[in-house]
C-alpha cells in the first residue's frame, strides 16, 4: 500500500442527493469523508436527466425543480468541508489486515478508508430506448428519451410513451404549456403515483391504452407521425405529433461493484436495518439499499444516509457510546 494515502473515516460513493446529504450528515458527526462521483459534476442524474422535474415528496418543501434542489444540497453538503473526487469510476475493493479498506477508480488511483457507504443509485443507468429499428435515425431529431426544458415543448403536439411515474409527470407537467399531450401505454393501470395518475386523468391529456408504438413515420430526421397498436385486438390508430418522449424506464449496472461480493438482491445491495451489507464496514443508502418495505423516495434516502453515518461511526469506534446529534446542536456551521 501506498504509504501516503491519506486515510478517510467515511468514503461515499456517489454524489447524488441522498450521497450529498450523507456528506453532510457525516460532517456533523465530525468524520473525515470523501465523496467520490463518477460523473464530472455533483448532483447525480437529477441535474442531467430532470433540471426542470417538480420535485414534490421532501417533507418541508412544497415543490422544488431538481436543478434547484441540487444546489441546495452540494452547498449543504459542503458545509463541513468534505474532500470530493469527481469524474473517477469506482471498480476493485480491497479489505486491508488493519480492517480499512483501499477502493481503486479506473484511472488507477486509490482511496484508503475506514468506511464505505455506497449511495450510487441504481449504477449505471442505460436507458431503455424505443424497440424499433428506426428508431435511431430520430434521436438526433423529435425522438426524446429526457426532458430537460419545457418551453421546448410549448404549444406543441407532444406524444410520451410509458406509464410510469417518469412519464406521468412528464405529462402533467407538459399538459399547461403544450398544444395536446397524449400518453401510450401498454397497460390500462398505471404505475406512477396515485394523487398524479388521477391528475392526469382529470386533465385534457389524451389516453391511449393498452397500446404500443409500432411504427414511425417521418423523413428519417423528424417523426411527424406514429402508429399504435392496441394490445388486445390489434387494432391501430395513426397520431399526430410534433415530438416523441419516451420514458420506458432503465436498466440497472453497478458495474465492477457488483462484484465486491455484498450479498444482492434484484441488482442491489442486501442490507440491515443499520443500512449496514453483509460486508461489515460497507453500508448503502438511496435505491442501491434493499431491505423490506423499502421506500423509493429521495426523503426515504434522506433517513437512511444518518443511519448508515451512525452505524459507520460506531464501526470504527465501538467502544464508544454514540450520542444523539442534531443540526439543532451545532454551532460549527459556516455562514
Amino acid at each position: 500500500m501506498n504509504k501516503q494515502l491519506e486515510l478517510y473515516d467515511v468514503t461515499i460513493i456517489g454524489g447524488g442527493p441522498v450521497g450529498l446529504f450523507t456528506a453532510f450528515y457525516s460532517g456533523m458527526r465530525e468524520m473525515k469523508t470523501k465523496i467520490i462521483e463518477y460523473l464530472p459534476f455533483l448532483g447525480g442524474k437529477v441535474p442531467y436527466f430532470y433540471p426542470e422535474k417538480i420535485i414534490r415528496d421532501i417533507g418541508g418543501i412544497a415543490k422544488i425543480t431538481g436543478e434547484d434542489l441540487t444546489t441546495q444540497l452540494v452547498e449543504q453538503a459542503k458545509t463541513f468541508d468534505p474532500t470530493v473526487v469527481l469524474g473517477q469510476q469506482v471498480t476493485t475493493l480491497k479489505k486491508m489486515k488493519d480492517g480499512n479498506f483501499i477502493v481503486r477508480t479506473h484511472n488507477g488511483e486509490e482511496h484508503y478508508t475506514r468506511t464505505i457507504i455506497l449511495a450510487t443509485g441504481f449504477g449505471m443507468l442505460k436507458t431503455m430506448k424505443l424497440d424499433l429499428p428506426e428508431a435511431p435515425n430520430y434521436e438526433q431529431g423529435n425522438l426524446h428519451y429526457f426532458v430537460r426544458e419545457l418551453n421546448k415543448f410549448r404549444g406543441k403536439k407532444v406524444v410520451l410513451s410509458g406509464g410510469g411515474n417518469t412519464a406521468i409527470d412528464w405529462a402533467n407537467e407538459l399538459e399547461p404549456i403544450a398544444d395536446e399531450v397524449s400518453l401510450i401505454y401498454r397497460k390500462d393501470i398505471f404505475s406512477g403515483m396515485e394523487s398524479n395518475v388521477s391528475q392526469m386523468k382529470n386533465s385534457t391529456v389524451k389516453l391511449y391504452t393498452p397500446y404500443k408504438i409500432v411504427n414511425l413515420i417521418g423523413d428519417g430526421k423528424t417523426v411527424s407521425e406514429i402508429i399504435v397498436e392496441h394490445i388486445e385486438t390489434g387494432e391501430q390508430r395513426t397520431i399526430p405529433l410534433d415530438d416523441l418522449i419516451v420514458n420506458h424506464g432503465f436498466e440497472i449496472d453497478l458495474g465492477a461493484i457488483a462484484a465486491w461480493g455484498c450479498d444482492m438482491a434484484d441488482g442491489t445491495m442486501k442490507v440491515d436495518s443499520t443500512m449496514q451489507t453483509s460486508i461489515p464496514g460497507i453500508f448503502a443508502v438511496g435505491d442501491i439499499a434493499n431491505y423490506p418495505n423499502k421506500l423509493h423516495l429521495i426523503a426515504g434516502g434522506f433517513n437512511e444516509g444518518p443511519i448508515a453515518v451512525n452505524r459507520a461511526k460506531q464501526h470504527i469506534a465501538p467502544n464508544e457510546e454514540l450520542e444523539a446529534l442534531f443540526s439543532t446542536n451545532m454551532d460549527t456551521f459556516n455562514n
